[in-house]
């Protein structure tokens, strides 16, 4: 099978850096010198091997061209650093420089932990009028209303002939003509409780007559839900008439990751934008977190109250939900500058004088292109942000193993080297995500002389893909055991 040289011309001119981990040195670069030589830089170590940074495996004990590439070989020196100091890949300024480094120090700052969800438009439950009928009777007529229907408090529902009703008020003004104030003042007690009005007292007191026939009407404005009264219905004390919901205010429901549950509390201030009214924003507020999780979604429904003066927000619209968090803070590095395993979390530290290690680190939120650091760095620790993912493959190979959280500057040790299969790495951007693979459209793999194409990959563990998602522009490793290709290790990369 034949190598396509540009494709890996290009590969090397990415990948051939020069790193030295631990007891390692690692120097490349140009030189005018023929290549059958390789001259040690001042300052370097004893070489121990040379190698090809595409097959970082595979050793020589002579400088020269490499029989996998069309590139020279490059040589490893022995540690030069100082007694007691943590194992370090060190990088020569040609190799940043042609790798992209950028190192940033990790620094306290406000994470704006603003949330975006959607939602949807509901009534307020908590403003509903359920109307009934006060006394047993018929109903004699009734109006042109219709579930659905927007009406006014006052609007009349029906007509309602009432029997009871007229024999009390015939007896009210039967007491009210004795000129007793006391017991008129019982005999109208006795109407109210009977579920009266005083309007309506009122209305029989000047006309002298009683009016056993009562119009119903709407106490608050809003929308008719249910309406069960009929001409010429029988009603029993009780019976519901009908039922008002008020657009006063309405509900949003928004759908929250549960893994977000604990950026959201009552009374936390919300807005949202609907495609209807573009442009415009709603304001409005946390009023509930409700206790149960959508199992099919994982998401909480939290309760949003928004204002609805004009009327213009109707239930069952969709919406876009921004729940504004405190601004706490927080120590924040570039969120490009974290390397998820699955298993742990790290990031890579600048030492200084071109020499890096792996530190492991707790983080918790991310927005805006950082991420919070809980443990495992201090403020003013320099982290590699861009081209890290090969200093963290570099030193893997070569068994340097993390700074654990909580350990110093020298807490880093070297491990044995370990057996493990090739490596290979490349770029691309996630397609798809599920629970154990991952398909990624990625730029070609000259080691194994693949093209660029879409494939998927299974996970090692499910935990690497966490904190991805379709769209991003990684860099991954993988190896191929039999059961097929598998993803080692990805990181974020700045996308093109």
């Amino acid at each position: 099978m034949t190598l396509d040289k540009s494709a890996l011309r290009w590969g090397a001119s990415i990948l051939a850096v020069a790193l030295l981990a631990g007891g390692t040195g690692y120097w490349a670069g140009h030189r005018q010198a023929p290549q059958s030589e390789a001259t040690t830089p001042a300052g370097a170590g004893k070489v121990l091997y040379w190698y090809d940074p595409m097959f970082p495996n595979q050793k020589f004990d002579k400088p020269g061209k490499s029989p996998f590439m069309d590139m020279q070989l490059v040589p490893r020196y022995a540690d030069g650093g100082s007694a007691g100091a943590a194992p370090t890949v060190a990088v020569d300024p040609a190799a940043r420089q042609s790798l992209g480094l950028r190192v940033v120090a990790a620094k306290m700052g406000s994470l704006a932990s603003a949330l975006e969800v959607t939602g949807t438009i509901d009534f307020n439950q908590r403003d509903v009028a359920v109307i009934q009928a006060r006394s047993g009777g018929f109903v004699s007529r009734v109006y042109a209303r219709a579930p659905g229907d927007v009406v006014r408090a006052g609007a009349p529902i029906a007509d309602l002939l009432l029997p009871e009703w007229g024999g009390a008020q015939t007896e009210y003004l039967s007491v009210r003509r004795l000129g007793k104030p006391d017991l008129t003042a019982a005999a109208r007690q006795r109407l109210r409780l009977m579920g009266m009005s005083d309007g309506l007292i009122a209305s029989v007191e000047r006309s002298g007559r009683p009016n056993g026939v009562v119009t119903i009407t709407t106490p608050i404005s809003g929308t008719i839900q249910t309406l069960d009264a009929r001409a010429g219905v029988t009603l029993a004390m009780g019976q519901t008439l009908a039922q008002v919901s008020g657009l006063g205010t309405v509900w949003l429901n928004a759908a929250v990751p549960e893994a977000r549950a604990g950026d959201v509390r009552v009374g936390q201030n919300a807005s949202a934008t609907l495609a209807s009214f573009p442009g415009e924003r709603f304001a409005g507020r946390v009023i509930a977190i409700l206790p149960t999780t959508q199992a099919d979604s994982r998401t909480l429904t939290v309760r949003i109250e928004l204002p609805n003066r004009d009327g213009r927000l109707r239930p069952g619209m969709f919406a876009s939900v921004v729940l504004g968090g405190d601004a706490k803070p927080a120590l924040l590095v570039p969120s490009e500058a974290v390397i998820r395993t699955g298993k742990r979390t790290l990031v890579m530290l600048a030492a200084g004088d071109g020499r890096y290690h792996p530190a492991e680190v707790r983080i918790g939120r991310e927005a805006g292109g950082e991420t919070e650091i809980l443990a495992g760095l201090s403020p003013g620790e320099k982290v590699v942000a861009s081209g890290q993912f090969l200093i963290d493959s570099e030193a893997s190979l070569s068994g340097i193993e993390a700074r654990p959280i909580g350990g110093g500057a020298a807490s880093a040790t070297i491990a044995a080297p370990r057996s493990k299969a090739t490596l290979y790495e490349t770029t691309g951007k996630i397609e798809r995500l599920t629970a154990n693979a991952v398909t990624l459209s990625h730029e070609p793999v000259p080691a194994l002389d693949w093209p660029a194409m879409t494939m998927t990959f299974a996970l090692a563990d499910p935990g690497i893909a966490r904190g991805f998602k379709a769209g991003d522009r990684v860099r991954f490793g993988f190896d191929r055991p039999p059961a097929g290709p598998t993803l080692r290790r990805m990181a974020k990369v700045a996308g093109r």
